[in-house]
């Protein structure tokens, strides 16, 4: 695996290492995006902070999404010292993916800094948030949030009371233990694994505006408190991104994390959000009820050109069997052979998966000729290519016999698609130079070509 170098002086990463970007090229337009709602006080605060900022200020535009409050922001005390503007939503709920994607929409950089109207900006925090995006567009930044009570901090006060706190900045008081213990554990989310996501705070969130647009933005069917965050990073994570946490971007939070708040009833409002959440996210972790949802973890593409309707159930019906996964069936008698298999299950499809599939499955897989698997043979495939590994890998059958088999990782699908036409470079090429191509024996992974129709008869 090899970082990519472009013309311009950004460049493209290999799997996730955001390690090997030394320096931040130049100071691009940065867009801080902030959803509002009804804390004029806490608003206050942020505003002020942001023009404090070490970060050029001739290079920061700031936009207030505002979703739906009584009365709009007032901006009159910094309209002089910040370019700053307010968009407005109707008040239909807690609607903060929506406000996010309005303000992202009217902003012009080529930066997007999410900030909270309730998350207080230290003074160094755009110009660390930023410098990973400016030079690897791939790359979605998490600060660091701590919390305090601010209530009896003001504007006129805010930048007093940060730099008399700046001393905290390396300790971890103020901080939630699970967010420290999973950035250690991770190394700052070098090695984020499958579940970084879950790292990744909205709050203090900053990545470049064409990964935003290519990612498509936060999901806006949610519309209660939480999960939004979750499922816009898994998504960006799935779709290529590098996920990266930066301790040096430093926010405080005003008020505690949601486990320190009072909550009156705790448990139904974690349960609303795994239930929002698990249908879109294929995280085992989040599907532990063995239940199968319409975006399946593995997009599984048969080819049925040499099959027969017997063959292809035996090749389907393995597919299936081995993991949270999903058929599509191609080629020009898939429709013949599907009715003659006879069967209806919602799993089976014909054509391709669509968007919403691709932008969140972690795993496709590409099958052509009369295929079994045991039971474990896509979990072996899939550990070949987990982050840090791989990014594609190939089964390799025996001489003479007509059959393939090749698993990608999503991530490395969609990274290579990004950077295709802007490169020069065709999918291939870019997978191996920037994830690596594995090669596994057939035998090794208990896959099997059945070389005559199976006896279906009992």
């Amino acid at each position: 695996m090899s970082l990519i170098e472009l013309p311009d002086g950004r460049m493209i990463l290999p799997d996730n290492r955001w390690d090997l970007v030394e320096n931040s090229p130049g100071t691009p337009l940065v867009s801080v995006v902030i959803p509002y709602y009804n804390q004029q006080r806490q608003l206050n605060l942020v505003l002020e902070a942001l023009t404090a900022q070490t970060y050029p200020q001739d290079r920061i535009e700031v936009v207030i999404a505002d979703d739906g409050s009584a009365q709009p922001p007032d901006l009159a005390e910094w309209t002089t010292r910040l370019s700053v503007s307010v968009v407005s939503q109707e008040d239909r709920g807690f609607r903060a993916a929506a406000a996010r994607n309005l303000g992202a929409s009217t902003s012009k950089g080529s930066i997007l800094c999410f900030l909270d109207a309730d998350t207080v900006p230290g003074p160094d925090y755009i110009r660390r948030a930023v410098r990973l995006p400016t030079v690897a567009p791939d790359t979605v930044v998490v600060g660091r949030r701590k919390h305090a009570d601010l209530s009896r901090v003001d504007a006129g006060s805010v930048s007093k009371w940060l730099t008399d706190n700046a001393h905290t900045g390396q300790a971890h008081a103020h901080e939630p233990q699970w967010l420290v213990d999973g950035y250690k554990r991770t190394r700052n989310l070098l090695t984020p694994g499958w579940d970084g996501y879950k790292y990744m705070l909205s709050a203090v969130m900053t990545c470049s505006r064409s990964l935003f647009d290519d990612v498509g933005g936060f999901d806006e069917s949610f519309v209660q408190y939480g999960g939004e965050d979750w499922e816009f990073a898994n998504r960006a994570f799935m779709m290529g991104a590098v996920f990266a946490h930066e301790g040096a971007a430093l926010a405080w939070h005003d008020g505690p994390d949601w486990g320190a708040r009072s909550v009156p009833d705790r448990l139904s409002e974690k349960n609303i959000e795994a239930l929002a959440l698990a249908p879109l996210v294929t995280d085992p972790a989040a599907r532990s009820a063995g239940l199968r949802y319409r975006i399946p973890d593995v997009a599984v593409l048969i080819d049925t050109g040499d099959h027969s309707a017997v063959s292809l159930l035996q090749t389907v019906s393995g597919a299936l069997r081995c993991a949270d996964s999903a058929v599509w069936l191609t080629g020009p008698r898939s429709d013949v052979l599907l009715r003659e298999m006879g069967i209806h299950d919602s799993r089976v499809l014909i054509g391709a998966p669509d968007s919403a599939v691709l932008s969140r499955c972690r795993f496709v897989v590409d099958i052509r000729g009369r295929v079994t698997f045991s039971t474990d043979s896509i979990a072996r495939l899939a550990a070949e290519v987990t982050p840090g590994e791989a990014g594609q890998v190939n089964v390799g059958f025996d001489t003479g016999v007509s059959a393939s088999v090749s698993l990608w990782s999503s991530r490395a699908l969609h990274r290579s698609r990004r950077w295709s036409e802007e490169t020069g470079r065709c999918r291939e090429e870019l997978i191996e130079t920037l994830f690596g191509v594995r090669h596994v024996d057939s035998g090794s992974v208990g896959i099997v070509v059945a070389e005559e129709d199976p006896l279906l008869s009992w």
